[in-house]
Order: C-alpha cells, then sequence, then structure tokens
C-alpha cells in the first residue's frame, strides 16, 4: 500500500465524512421542524402537560380574603398512556380519569362566606363527567377555560365545608399535582394514581411517591402525608418510546467511526495478504456504508424504527458483500469484509438504541479490534510489505473461494 493511496482513502473518507454530517443536519433540522410544528398539532388534538392545582380556599371578613389551607384531601386518580407518532418523533399521549374529595373547616365562632376557587390544569384540552361541587352547590363552567371556575358558599361556625372535583380528560408528557405556589402545610393528604405505566419517572421538583405497587396492567401508586411543609409538587412523568429522528441523526454523526475502523482491518488484512484493494473500491463500499444512514433515514418515516433498521442493514451488508465478492473472493468477502461491516455498523448502531452503553460499545469494539489486529499482524514484516512492488499493483484478484 503506497502513500499515494493511502492519502487517496483518506480523502474519500473525509468526503463521506461531511456527507454523513451534511446527512445527520438534515434529519436534526427535520426533526426540529416536525417538532414545532406537529407538536402544536398534537397540543392542539390531544392537549398538553396537566398541572393540576389544589382548590384554594378563602374566608371573606369584612370584604378581606383570609386564605384558609386544606384540612383533608383524597384524590383518585387513573391514567392511561397511549404513543402517538407524528413524523419522526413519538408523543406520550394520556387518558386521566380525576376525582378529588376535599374538607376545610371554619375557624371562626360565627357563619363566614367562604369563596374556592378552582383552576383547570390545561386550558388546551376537553373535560368531560365535569363535576365541581361546593357543599352541593354544583359549578357550572362559564367563560374561558383559563380563568378557573369560583363558587361562593356559607360555611356555618366551626363547621367543615366539603369540595368535590371530577373530570375526565386528556394530556401530554406529564401529569403533576400542585398544592401551592409557596411553602404550605400539607393535613391529611392521600393521592392514589392507578395506571397502565410499565415505567414512570418522578419530574425534577416533586416527591416520589409513598407506596410503589407492580400490578399486571402497570403501576399503582400512592402518596400519603399526615402533616407536610413543603413546596414541592407530586407528579409522574410518561415514559417516551424511542424517538427515530434523534436517533439517525447521532448514528449519522458517529458514522464516520464505524468507516475508519473497517477501513483499517481491510487495509491491514489487504496488505497481509499481499492484494490491495483500489481507492475507487473504498469509495464504492463507503457508499455502502453511506446507503445504511440514508435509507434508515427514509424508511422511518413510513415503517416502524426496528424494521426499518433491519433492512437499511440487509442492503448496506448485501451491496458490500456482494462487491467484495467479486473482486475478493468468497472468503474474504465473508470472513473478513461481513465480520467487519456486522460488528462496525451494524452492532455500534445497534448500540444507539441503549441510552448510556453507546460509549461503552464503541470503546469495547475499538479495543477488540486493536488486540485482533495486533495478534494477526505481531509477526509481519512491515518493511518487506511496505517496499514490496508486488502490493502496490492494482486489481489483484484473489483466488481464494
Amino acid at each position: 500500500m503506497t502513500l499515494s493511496r493511502l492519502l487517496t482513502i483518506f480523502i474519500i473518507f473525509c468526503f463521506v465524512t461531511t456527507a454523513w454530517f451534511f446527512l445527520g443536519f438534515n434529519i436534526t433540522q427535520r426533526t426540529h421542524s416536525s417538532y414545532k410544528i406537529i407538536g402544536k398539532e398534537v397540543q392542539q388534538l390531544w392537549g398538553s402537560p396537566h398541572i393540576q392545582k389544589a382548590p384554594k380556599v378563602n374566608f371573606i371578613i369584612a370584604d378581606i380574603a383570609v386564605n384558609s389551607e386544606l384540612e383533608s384531601s383524597d384524590i383518585n386518580l387513573e391514567i392511561n398512556l397511549k404513543h402517538r407518532r407524528k413524523g419522526l418523533l413519538w408523543y406520550s399521549t394520556y387518558d386521566v380519569d380525576f376525582e378529588g374529595r376535599y374538607t376545610f373547616i371554619n375557624p371562626y365562632n360565627e357563619p363566614v362566606m367562604a369563596r374556592v376557587t378552582f383552576d383547570f390544569p390545561s386550558s388546551q384540552t376537553i373535560y368531560d363527567d365535569f363535576e365541581y361541587m361546593v357543599e352541593n352547590v354544583e359549578v357550572i363552567p362559564k367563560g374561558s377555560l383559563g380563568k378557573g371556575l369560583e363558587a361562593v358558599v356559607q360555611i356555618p361556625a366551626g363547621e367543615e365545608g366539603k369540595i368535590h372535583i371530577a373530570y375526565k380528560s386528556r394530556g401530554l408528557d406529564s401529569w403533576k399535582y400542585s398544592f401551592a405556589d409557596n411553602i404550605i402545610t400539607v393535613k391529611n393528604f392521600s393521592l392514589h394514581l392507578i395506571s397502565n405505566l410499565n415505567e414512570y419517572n418522578f419530574p425534577a421538583g416533586t416527591i416520589s411517591a409513598s407506596t410503589k405497587t407492580k400490578s399486571k396492567n402497570g403501576w399503582s401508586l400512592i402518596w400519603e402525608f399526615d402533616k407536610m411543609v413543603s413546596d414541592f409538587d407530586v407528579g409522574i412523568e410518561m415514559p417516551n418510546r424511542k424517538n427515530p429522528g434523534p436517533l439517525v441523526s447521532r448514528m449519522s454523526y458517529f458514522a464516520p467511526v464505524s468507516l475508519m475502523f473497517y477501513f483499517i482491518v481491510l487495509i491491514v488484512i489487504g496488505a497481509m495478504k499481499r492484494n490491495n484493494l483500489h481507492p475507487v473500491h473504498y469509495l464504492f463500499l463507503a457508499a455502502s456504508f453511506f446507503s445504511f444512514h440514508i435509507l434508515f433515514s427514509y424508511l422511518i418515516d413510513h415503517l416502524v424504527i426496528e424494521l426499518s433498521f433491519l433492512l437499511s442493514a440487509v442492503v448496506s451488508m448485501g451491496l458490500a458483500i456482494s462487491y467484495l465478492w467479486q473482486i475478493m473472493g468468497k472468503r474474504f468477502a465473508l470472513q473478513v469484509a461481513c465480520t467487519s461491516q456486522f460488528l462496525f455498523l451494524i452492532l455500534f448502531s445497534f448500540a444507539f438504541f441503549f441510552e448510556g452503553y453507546t460509549g461503552l460499545v464503541v470503546t469495547l469494539g475499538a479495543i477488540i479490534t486493536l488486540a485482533l489486529l495486533m495478534q494477526i499482524t505481531a509477526k509481519v514484516n512491515w518493511d518487506y510489505i511496505i517496499n514490496s512492488k508486488q502490493v502496490s499493483k492494482t486489481f489483484l484478484h484473489s483466488k481464494t473461494t
């Protein structure tokens, strides 16, 4: 392998690397464009993240509103998650069935008027089977969802007032319950969540559930507090499915590393066998690698991500193996080229399906490759191979089968 050929192969490598970066940038732009446009459409069709605030109670004393904390909160919640795909992104949409029963006490020695305010968790959704009652007085929604609802009732001295809220709605990504905007004392609080979630996360700034029970169909979570002082909320984040757009984009940016390892193996093995490939051959092999990513990037618009990955892998490996079969023979194509491409392209790319393990897989692959090449070439006379005129001839064909 002459220095001029190595330089030509390096130029080919740089050219294909540039193409990969353009492909990754294009996919990123498509993904961001879809998120801005389609994301708004999804919210309009399905609703936005829910933040359910606790009802506020104010006693009207001499025309002054005096805030009163809730005496007890008993909430039952059911969430059913269903992932929906739009463009290159999956969205975590859910149905929610909420019912809350609250009590508050008039601490004064005389009857007072209480103003109870309820805020809708989202103004960009619908509410079915809605009920808001304070002391058996039903409040009929009017006006805008963003303004909330108010009920004004009289509570006898020392008596307990009751609030009942129920609705069915639809949301996106997360559900939270907010006690108040500032630090508050939460008394006799119970929230029981039943869901079909296989996994979940607690959002930042929220409290983990007191009890977590795995059921056949999902998770049962319970938050219980007797007398808690905190400004934290409770809630969950819905699990996300693997989004194909960002996944393919990361694969494209990483692809040059895979091609570099692949080229190194072909150059070293070819030099040892004194049957080097011509730089034009390396150009077509690089194109077969690139075909995997560009085909994958467009198949995911129409097929599930797993099937898109499989078809792209088969096409790419089929192109490279059939090409090298004709040039170097059956044994080299299957034992060297096929194994290398499967390791460096397919397995490395597949590692992106597992968050947090990509770097480890790449590192292990590089170390294993280095170890094998060191063992194979340990006794090679590189002076002879580099200076030999035989290995600089072009288009030598292996006669082995």
